[in-house]
């Protein structure tokens, strides 16, 4: 009888730690409580990269309508300076991308038929870490338009930032002359005018060729965006 009234005693014993031991872990869970929703609350109001007032200031001013670009012979590379070549285009470096304004256009360059591409990260300084709101992420061709403001962009921000020249007479040092010349289509229209002036859309598809027109030529009209694009 005695070792049975032991052993209830040390069960008793046992619970009793143990309920001791849920308490406190309990009154720790409701103490660490108000520390926990304020940690979550200062994470989800921390501000990340934001667009100064003076780069959103200098996108107020109207797209530039000319190309301000070398006159050289393709293929045409991006840039060595992005930097210098967004400010040719007017346009600022961001440290983030906006949101406000976000579409894509896609660019062909054809040359007597033949494709040019159009180069990776134009308007991305990868150094500093710094883009435009007008650039490329790849060769594929789509031009991103990510602006903290609302704003139009131009085929000749395109060209300028591209360090390339575009006239209506000419592409870099392709000039029109002996039957060739310079045409721009959008979505398979062709467009009039200066070819700067253009002023880029969603999921448009630009081409601008260079070359004599041929019978029955394909002109590119439409381009298949990825999902989500």
């Amino acid at each position: 009888m005695k070792s049975s009234r032991k052993g209830r005693k040390a069960i008793a014993r046992a619970q009793s730690r143990r309920r001791s031991g849920w308490l406190w872990l309990a009154a720790g869970v409701v103490a660490a409580a108000p520390i926990m929703v304020m940690l979550i609350i200062t994470i989800m109001k921390s501000p990340g990269p934001r667009t100064s007032d003076a780069e959103s200031a200098s996108l107020q001013s109207p797209p530039a309508t000319i190309a301000k670009g070398a006159e050289n012979m393709p293929p045409w590379p991006a840039p060595a300076d992005a930097k210098a070549a967004v400010a040719a285009a007017g346009l600022p470096m961001l440290g983030s991308e906006g949101s406000v304004e976000h579409i894509h256009t896609h660019l062909d360059v054809l040359v007597d038929g033949k494709p040019v591409p159009v180069p990776a990260n134009l308007g991305v300084d990868s150094r500093r870490g710094r883009m435009s709101p007008l650039h490329t992420h790849d060769d594929s061709g789509v031009i991103h338009v990510e602006s903290p403001v609302k704003r139009k962009f131009s085929l000749g921000e395109v060209f300028s930032e591209w360090q390339v020249s575009l006239s209506v007479n000419n592409i870099g040092a392709l000039r029109a002359a002996d039957g060739k010349v310079v045409r721009v289509f959008v979505n398979g229209t062709p467009q009039t005018g200066n070819p700067a002036a253009i002023m880029l859309g969603s999921r448009f598809e630009i081409a601008v060729i260079y070359g004599a027109p041929q019978p029955g030529e394909t002109i590119p009209s439409k381009y298949d965006f990825p999902e989500g694009d």
